[in-house]
């Protein structure tokens, strides 16, 4: 007999398939009861090195006035007391208990693919559900915004599970709009999108980007400057292992539902040529973010997500030693 308040297994909250389920979906919130996304040691970036960020926000209540220290804001110099003194002083404000939490979705088409495990779509769903359950378990506020080839849909945040709900069926909805990876003209562009995370993200929100970024370009970085700005931006980096490596010894068919293409896997020089295009690619992410100095998170769909989140975002508990 299965108990009915029992947690699911790890192994029945990982993502699978080619489409995401409801009630996968709804699941994620045990596998969040642990996550802490803000937690008061400096997040470090699993592919940016040794850049360090910390969130920011001020508080609106004034605490105490006491000598800068390098990295602090230059917007919170006391410049009363640093002309009387001539020594540099800072104003300290009392941290905000909540922070609001805006998940960005990529589910445009060529999120629509998949050799391992999941397709790409459905692990940017399954890791937008976990954090916007972790940010309600956290009492924050959690809005988002997905969005597909053509349209999207913003859910205004807001500290309530209804917020969250209406998060995952829109992450539900978009996801099962998908029918191919091969994008019809006209697509939104990921320029455009960012551009509009800036116009209904709140300064002083956690933005949470998950994408392949298979568009990303300097324009893009752009638009993450300015959102950087008033925000604090983490990219999610999500792919699947064939786009990074061939791994076969006969030719490979591939087709777009019109025309099919045989690749020459069995070669050695077109492997290491399709290898050094995808590394290509994400170098250019992973510099960008360095210069914009955000972390950058980079997930397969073959990888354990759940327990890689719980390493990021994961609660550290210290226990008494006998």
């Amino acid at each position: 007999m299965v108990n009915a308040g029992a947690h699911p297994s790890p192994t029945a909250l990982a993502p699978r398939g080619a489409y995401c389920d409801l009630g996968d979906l709804l699941r994620l919130r045990f596998a969040a009861r642990d996550l802490q996304l803000f937690a008061r040691r400096p997040a470090r970036s699993l592919l940016t090195g040794g850049v360090r960020t910390r969130l920011r926000g001020r508080g609106i209540d004034f605490e105490e006035v006491r000598l800068y220290q390098p990295g602090d804001d230059v917007r919170t110099i006391d410049w009363r007391v640093t002309a009387r003194t001539q020594v540099p002083h800072t104003k300290i404000f009392r941290e905000e208990r909540e922070r609001p939490v805006f998940v960005v979705a990529d589910q445009r088409s060529p999120m629509f693919f998949g050799s391992r495990t999941c397709f790409k779509s459905v692990l940017a769903t399954h890791i937008a559900g976990t954090l916007a359950w972790a940010a309600l378990n956290q009492s924050d506020r959690i809005g988002g915004l997905v969005f597909g080839d053509h349209s999207q849909r913003d859910v205004r945040a807001r500290r309530s599970k209804h917020a969250a709900l209406e998060l995952l069926h829109q992450l539900h909805d978009y996801n099962h709009e998908l029918a191919s990876p091969v994008a019809e003209a006209g697509v939104t562009s990921l320029e455009t999108l960012l551009a509009d995370v800036r116009r209904v993200a709140k300064p002083g929100s956690a933005v949470f980007v998950v994408s392949d970024f298979h568009d990303f370009d300097t324009r893009c970085e752009q638009q993450l400057f300015e959102l950087a700005r008033h925000t604090d931006v983490t990219l999610i980096h999500v792919f699947d292992p064939l786009e990074q490596t061939l791994d076969s010894n006969h030719f490979l068919t591939v087709s777009n539902g019109q025309e099919r293409l045989q690749l020459p896997a069995q070669d050695p020089a077109f492997r290491r040529a399709y290898r050094q295009d995808f590394d290509a690619r994400l170098q250019t992410l992973i510099e960008s973010s360095r210069r914009l100095a955000l972390p950058l998170l980079s997930y397969a769909t073959d990888d354990d997500i759940h327990t890689l989140l719980r390493e990021r975002f994961g609660a550290r508990r210290h226990r008494a030693r006998g």
